[in-house]
């Protein structure tokens, strides 16, 4: 993924299922499109490293060291 939206979220009592919920509804509201994948820093994964959740659609969480912790780099996977 080279463009999505960072998105800040540092509250500890939120658990990650719920945020990437969040996210992904502002995102799609505001661009018309479907996420598939979010970035988040590995700290903030109590899982396994690929984790799947969805309500109407499914977002791929996955950890990179890249991000900062309580940050979510969210937007469309790749498909090249």
């Amino acid at each position: 993924m080279e463009v999505g939206m960072l998105w800040f979220d540092n509250d500890p009592h939120t658990v990650i299922a719920a945020k990437v919920a969040r996210v992904a509804d502002h995102y799609r509201m505001k661009y018309g499109v479907v996420p598939d994948l979010c970035l988040v820093h590995p700290s903030m994964i109590n899982g396994p490293p690929d984790l799947v959740m969805g309500n109407a659609e499914k977002v791929t969480i996955r950890p990179r060291r890249a991000i900062l912790p309580g940050h979510l780099w969210i937007g469309c996977e790749d498909k090249d």
